[in-house]
């Protein structure tokens, strides 16, 4: 199964609720993220920066709320933290995240970011594999649903 993931083989979706609505409606991000371990952060660059390595994902908004906008994530890189990093670079903040610029947290601590698809070929029965997670239950993400 690792190496399903290390080859790029799986297709992973991720839904996140952010503030302000990102422009474009849709766009691909590619930056270039340099970790840092002792801040359990990382920073997104435009340009190569030294040990910095490639991040690359796709967003879409799937449906505009009162007061946040609920965005359809496909990531074809997986870096620390690469969501969070990358649309705070755009001045997109996910809800209750603080680390990376929202305004305030969420009351349980966490952030809306939910790991909401996962597809890959099984690589012994070659059949195709297509996991969809159910969202939190809280009035925020059933709005999204």
């Amino acid at each position: 199964m690792n190496k399903l993931f290390a080859s790029g083989a799986t297709q992973k979706t991720y839904w996140a609720v952010v503030q302000p609505a990102p422009k474009p409606e849709n766009a691909a991000l590619t930056h270039w993220l340099v970790r840092n371990p002792k801040q359990n952060k990382s920073y997104a660059y435009p340009k190569e920066v030294p040990a910095s390595k490639k991040a690359i994902l796709q967003y879409t908004i799937i449906k505009h709320l009162k007061s946040f906008t609920l965005l359809e994530i496909q990531l074809k890189t997986g870096r620390h933290h690469q969501i969070r990093a990358q649309l705070a670079a755009l001045g997109v903040h996910i809800k209750g995240d603080l680390k990376y610029g929202a305004s305030r947290s969420n009351p349980d601590g966490g952030i809306h970011l939910h790991a909401r698809r996962l597809s890959f070929v099984h690589p012994v029965s070659q059949i195709e594999v297509d996991i969809t997670a159910p969202t939190p239950s809280n009035t925020i993400w059933q709005a999204c649903e």
